[in-house]
């Protein structure tokens, strides 16, 4: 008994023929060929399922222009957060408060949680680091972070004296919606740990 391609051609929808074990055979039960038709059948609609989704898929990006994320890429919103946040630090230490301060939100807040200081609104932010006296310089360390969530470590140094801080930038509608800072003064390693550590370059 033989299974004929009329059938094999409607159950994989034009995806191939079926494994030969299908229509190749001469004395099968016939709950033998129930099951495999089962099977060839269910694999089949399977694979064209996968095939017409990937396609939608394909055509979809293709019609609306949108590009295909890459690796490495670090954007939110259309926006290269990191490019921002590049040009944020790089201005900061220039001193150019103008450009240091276009990545924050009209309404942005700076809060500084160890002096329990809460600063609202760009003006107000920028206002209060020109007050400054000392002159500032800003080495970063890395940035690592991921969609509306950014943290920055970072060398503040204060004429001349550096200080270890980490800033925290909450996104929103691609500019900083909240910035929260923290501040550590470096300090001489500790003796009791000292026949475990390796000093860092």
């Amino acid at each position: 008994m033989n299974i004929s391609w009329k059938y094999a051609r409607g159950c994989h929808r034009g995806l191939g023929p079926p494994p030969p074990s299908t229509y190749h055979s001469s004395k099968r039960p016939a709950d033998s060929f129930r099951r495999i038709r089962h099977n060839t059948c269910r694999n089949s609609k399977r694979r064209y399922e996968s095939e017409i989704t990937s396609s939608r898929i394909r055509s979809a990006l293709h019609a609306t222009d949108i590009p295909l994320p890459r690796m490495g890429d670090v954007s939110m919103e259309g926006v290269d957060v990191r490019t921002l946040l590049d040009h944020h630090w790089a201005a900061a230490d220039a001193n150019d408060f103008v450009s240091e301060h276009e990545i924050y939100l009209e309404d942005a807040i700076l809060e500084y949680p160890q002096s329990q200081e809460r600063i609202r609104g760009r003006v107000k932010i920028q206002a209060s680091r020109e007050a400054q006296p000392n002159r500032k310089r800003f080495s970063v360390r890395r940035i690592v972070g991921r969609e509306d969530i950014w943290v920055s470590e970072f060398i503040l140094t204060y004429d001349g004296r550096p200080t270890y801080s980490i800033s925290i930038m909450e996104f929103r509608s691609g500019k900083v919606a909240k910035e929260t800072q923290y501040f550590g003064d470096p300090f001489e390693p500790g003796l009791s740990r000292a026949r475990w550590v390796e000093r860092m370059d």
